[in-house]
């Protein structure tokens, strides 16, 4: 099974290059979703979140309120600390979902959406736990302007804009640049145009995803 880590900064359309991937028969997962559902009560990630960062990133009803986390981590200064309950947990389960599905098809090719494959303490984890690396970039206004527009679509009010651009710039400032992440890539999908621009370049890109993980099931 040919498996391969799809990254690109906050905002670049990775979960939408994902989509694609997934649309032409790629087993696809989200780390996000992922960490999501260990971050259900009961489970460990809940548990040493609330008590690192303390009750008051519950709601009311005692699940996680991920706005107050988010704004402990990036405000405050406590990615890190986030990062370290989060991550191991979320590339165990990473891996114990690659390797359940290796033994079911094993000429597939197993896509993980992550946003920090380089941007973490596990970055040489990450980079020997895939066999390719494919990167989706965008312009910083593009990606500044998709972050806000996904947070308005959500229930954000108009009045809380300016704070949401503020909070993307904060977030972007974290992230390393396209251009050093190039160099680690086999595989770079610049999404600045149309949505018929992107599926011709998911189109070129399948077919050789598919034949590198026929080559890699008949070694």
């Amino acid at each position: 099974m040919l498996r391969v880590a799809i990254t690109g900064g906050l905002g670049s359309g990775k979960s939408t290059v994902a989509r694609m991937f997934a649309e032409r028969g790629a087993h696809v997962i989200s780390s996000d979703e992922v960490a999501r559902q260990l971050m259900e009560p009961g489970e460990s990630i809940y548990v040493s979140i609330v008590e690192r960062f303390g009750k008051n990133v519950l709601l009311p009803h005692g699940t996680l309120d991920r706005k107050v986390l988010a704004q402990m981590a990036f405000s405050e200064g406590r990615v890190k600390e986030l990062e370290a309950i989060v991550h191991p947990a979320v590339l165990a389960w990473q891996s114990a979902w690659v390797k359940d599905l290796d033994t079911k098809y094993p000429s597939g090719v197993a896509m993980v959406e992550s946003a920090l494959v380089f941007e973490t303490d596990y970055t040489v984890l990450n980079e020997k736990r895939f066999d390719r690396i494919l990167l989706v970039m965008a312009t910083k206004a593009n990606k500044r302007a998709r972050f806000v527009q996904r947070a308005m679509a959500s229930g954000a009010e108009e009045s809380s804009r300016m704070a949401l651009e503020a909070d993307a710039e904060r977030r972007l400032a974290l992230q390393i640049s396209d251009e050093k992440k190039i160099e680690k890539s086999d595989f770079v999908i610049e999404n600045n145009g149309n949505i018929e621009q992107l599926e011709r370049k998911i189109n070129e890109i399948w077919p050789v995803l598919q034949t590198e993980a026929a080559a890699v099931a008949s070694k």
